[in-house]
C-alpha cells in the first residue's frame, strides 16, 4: 500500500517538474503547435534535433510498452471477472494449457482495442480513458470515506477531508472531459449495469465471487 501511494506522489512531483520545465524553455510570444506529443517539440527547442529525436523514440518505445501493460492487465481483470463467472467463463475464465496465460482474454482485449483505434482518434481515446479512470477514482474516494469515516466508531476530520477533496477534484475533472467522451462512456457504463442487472435479476444476487477456486489455492 505505501509503495503504491509513493508511486503516485513521485510521479506527481515529476511530472509537475517537468511541465514547469517545459514552460520556462518555451518562450510565452511564441505559438505551441496543436498536437499530442508537445513535450517532444519542449525538448527539441531545449536540446535541438538529436534531442528531439531521442525523446521521441522513448515515447515510442514506452507507448507501445504502456499498451501491453495495459493489454495485459484488462485480459487478467477478465480473467478474474470471467472466473467468479460474471462473465461467460468458459471464454474469460480459460486458462491456456501451455502457457498458463488468459490467451482468450489477451486475443480479445487487443482485438478489441485495434478496432477501437480505427474510428477514434488519439484524443478521444485519453478522454474515454479519462472518463472510466476517473469514475474509479471517485469511487475509490467514495468508498474511502464510507469505510473510514461514515461506518467508523471515530470519526477524525483526517478521514473526512482527504476523500471528499479527491472526490470533488475527480469530480470537477470528469466534468470538463469531452461531451462526446462523457456521452460514449456513460452509454457503455450503462450497458454494464443493464448487464449486471440481468445477471444477477435485478442486483438481487452476487454478481462476481471473490473466492479463490479451489484448483487455484
Amino acid at each position: 500500500m505505501l509503495a503504491t501511494v509513493l508511486v503516485c506522489l513521485v510521479t506527481g512531483v515529476l511530472a509537475a517538474l517537468e511541465v514547469y520545465a517545459a514552460q520556462l524553455v518555451w518562450p510565452v510570444a511564441r505559438p505551441f503547435p496543436n498536437v499530442v506529443t508537445a513535450f517532444v517539440h519542449v525538448a527539441g527547442l531545449a536540446g535541438g534535433p538529436w534531442l528531439l529525436q531521442l525523446v521521441n523514440g522513448t515515447l515510442l518505445v514506452a507507448t507501445v510498452g504502456s499498451g501491453m501493460g495495459s493489454q495485459i492487465g484488462a485480459a487478467r481483470l477478465l480473467y478474474a471477472t470471467g472466473r467468479g463467472n460474471a462473465i461467460p467463463k468458459k471464454f474469460f475464465g480459460a486458462i491456456d494449457a501451455k502457457r498458463q496465460i488468459p490467451r482468450n482474454n489477451i486475443i480479445f482485449s487487443g482485438a478489441l482495442a485495434l478496432i477501437g483505434a480505427l474510428p477514434i482518434d488519439f484524443a478521444r481515446g485519453v478522454d474515454l480513458l479519462n472518463f472510466g479512470a476517473l469514475i474509479a477514482f471517485m469511487g475509490v474516494n467514495a468508498s474511502s470515506l464510507v469505510h473510514y469515516y461514515i461506518r467508523s466508531q471515530t470519526k477524525r476530520l483526517g478521514d473526512l477531508i482527504p476523500p471528499v477533496m479527491g472526490f470533488l477534484i475527480c469530480l470537477l475533472l470528469w466534468w470538463n472531459l469531452n461531451p462526446r467522451a462523457n456521452m460514449l462512456g456513460a452509454t457503455s457504463m450503462l450497458l454494464g449495469l443493464g448487464y449486471g442487472a440481468v445477471r444477477t435479476r435485478g442486483f438481487r444476487g452476487e454478481l462476481v465471487s471473490f473466492d479463490i477456486p479451489v484448483d487455484e489455492q
